[in-house]
Formats: C-alpha cells, structure tokens, sequence
C-alpha cells in the first residue's frame, strides 16, 4: 500500500514509520508545521513542533530512506485547535487540544489531503491498538502498555477515519520502542516525550489564556454559603476540580481544602467546596461518535473513562430522545469536566466517546 507517515520529529512516529517500511508499504513521510512561529528549540519535553522535531523527523526519513515533505497547517492548527481551546475556556468548559488536534488535524485535514494525493492509509506513533476487519469496521483498542495508552484522545475518530489509520505501536511497549529504535541507529532513540499542550510550551496555560482573554477579575463564593472567600483575574483560567492556585482570601471554618465545583462565565463567578461536593454520579454527553460506526445496544454497561490520565469507571449508559449520552456511575467520581470527553470501553475495545455537557450528584 502507499502510506503517508506522520512524522513529529519523535520516537514513537519515527519507529510507526519503520515498521510501515518493514511490512513492504510505500511509505512517504510527512511532517506537520503547526505553529506560525515555531521555536528552534525543544524546551526540554515541553511543547513540540518546533525547527528541531522538524529536523529530526527529517533525520529519521533519511535513515528509512523515505522521501520527506513538511506540510504548513498552521492556520487551520490556529483555527480547529488553538481557537476552539479558547473558546471552551472562556465558556466555562475544560477542552483536550490533543483530542481536538487529532480529530481535525491529523484524521482529517492530513487524512483528507494524503487521500486526493492517492494515499491508501496514514500511519501515526499513537500507542493504540486497531483492526479493521474485512468489512471496513474497526476494531480500536488499548495499548499493551497501559501507561502510554492513547485509545482515549482517538475515541473521537469515526469507523471512516479509522478505516484509513494505522497504529503499528499498540502491542509494543515506550521501553521496546526506544531500544528498536536504537537498534536501527534513529537518534531520538532517547528523546525525551513531549508533555503538556504542545502550543504551550512554557506549561503556564493560565498565562496564555490571560494573553488572549485579557483581565476579568471575579468573585470566588464558598457553595453553602454563598459568602465571597476570594477573587480571580479571570473565571476562564479554573476548572473543575482544581484545588492549587485559588488564593482565597477568607478561609473557611471548617479547615477543609476548597476545590472548584462549578465556573459561571457569564457571571464570571467561581464557586468552591470540599471534595465531597465535586463527587457526581451522572454524566450527560453531547455528539457521540461510535467507533463501529452504529451505537451498541442499550442499556449499555462497561467501564468509562473521562479524563485523558483518569482510571476507568463501572457504568451504565442510554440514550435520550435528543441523542444525548446518559451516563450513571456505579460509584460516585470528583472533578468531571464539562468539555472533556467520556470514552465507553467493553473490555480493552473502545465503544465510542462523546463530549461531557454536565455532571450531577
């Protein structure tokens, strides 16, 4: 097959790629320039998409002796991905840029363009496990190494996106995947992953959001008694659940650490309790997407997972008349996010995702 390799300049996609020329493909790769200015130089393992990953992916494409093109979209990176994060801030919402950035960018605008240029799949570093079986319904699953599973920011492709998508890490470790790539004499072989959002690369997400919202100083109200016990510069910088970073003012009486359990934008309000308040037994989603390209039976039960670094959950799901997800946890969760999605698993088998709205006691 002719397969386009994205390549980030890291291990993961260098080796995705050599495995792709290993089983006899047609591999061309491919690296995305996603920021209007990008840096010459990783900061360490924040950030990426800098000049550096730009050349090492070049390194490796040299190595496997693939042709190499650098393709600009930064502009629709600007708009599907950075745009869209902020907007969900400022809504009160708590977005994943990864999960954004994989459905828009990289299963979409890169997929949809290697496809007119006669591509027949795109091959990625994700650590995820994928069959398409010979009816074209995919099959998406967990890696064999739990701690860098990506199945959860890929729930979001649809059983079309998965069709064309090739994920060769899934049943190999991170520690395999750097000594196969020193084996093949790739030089990122020991370069560190890139952490937090890649388009913030000095990691403060509340500084950039400040830069691009500007100042909205707000009240911060204890729940139960709806006393003001602090202020912030902006109700856009919170999110449920966090506990660091909220500088009241008035402690409370009972000593209790304060988390937030809910953010008014329009009120530019932020409302705080104790840990037991953020604990939520119902999920609403909105937009569900269904890996096999049809929802499961319901009632549905399996586990779900509703943060990208969050442990799995027993549930139950419906669906109501307007085709929202109703999920009911089998014990109580804290700090569920509005804007964050909630992942359905059978087993190790991804069922769908769908983007969380609301949670409740």
């Amino acid at each position: 097959m002719k397969i386009l390799a994205a390549m980030s300049g890291g291990v993961d996609s260098a080796v995705a790629a050599a495995r792709a020329v290993d089983a006899g493909h047609d591999v061309t790769g491919v690296h995305l320039a996603l920021s209007r200015a990008p840096e010459a130089v990783r900061a360490g393992a924040r950030g990426c998409c800098t000049i550096e990953d730009a050349r090492d992916a070049r390194r490796a494409a040299d190595v496997l002796g693939i042709p190499f093109y650098v393709w600009d979209l930064a502009e629709q990176f600007r708009e599907d991905v950075i745009d869209d994060f902020v907007a969900e801030y400022a809504a009160g919402r708590t977005p994943n840029p990864c999960l954004r950035c994989n459905e828009k960018i990289k299963f979409a605008a890169v997929l949809d363009r290697a496809r007119a240029l006669g591509f027949d799949a795109v091959v990625t570093g994700h650590h995820a496990r994928l069959d398409v079986d010979a009816d074209g319904v995919p099959r998406l699953a967990r890696s064999v190494d739990e701690a860098k599973d990506q199945s959860y920011v890929l729930a979001v492709l649809t059983r079309e996106q998965l069709r064309y998508a090739m994920f060769p890490l899934g049943d190999t470790t991170k520690e395999q995947v750097r000594r196969e790539a020193a084996q093949r004499g790739l030089a990122v072989a020991e370069k560190p992953d890139s952490h937090d959002i890649c388009f913030i690369a000095n990691g403060d997400t509340m500084g950039f959001l400040r830069e691009q919202l500007g100042s909205r100083p707000g009240e911060i109200v204890d729940g139960d008694s709806g006393s003001v016990v602090g202020s912030h510069d902006g109700a856009y910088a919170y999110t449920v659940g966090q506990r660091k970073g909220l500088r009241l003012a008035n402690p409370v009486n009972d000593g209790k650490p304060r988390y937030v359990l809910s953010i008014e934008p329009v009120a530019n309000r932020i409302t705080v309790g104790t840990a037991e308040q953020l604990e939520v037994t119902t999920v609403v989603a909105e937009r569900p997407v269904w890996t096999g390209g049809r929802a499961p039976a319901f009632p549905w039960r399996g586990t779900v997972q509703m943060r990208a670094h969050g442990g799995l959950a027993e549930a139950t799901a419906e669906v109501d008349a307007t085709g929202r997800l109703l999920v009911g946890l089998h014990t109580p969760a804290r700090g569920i996010a509005a804007g964050q999605a909630i992942v359905l698993y059978d087993g190790d088998d991804v069922v769908g995702s769908a983007t969380i709205a609301s949670a409740a006691a």
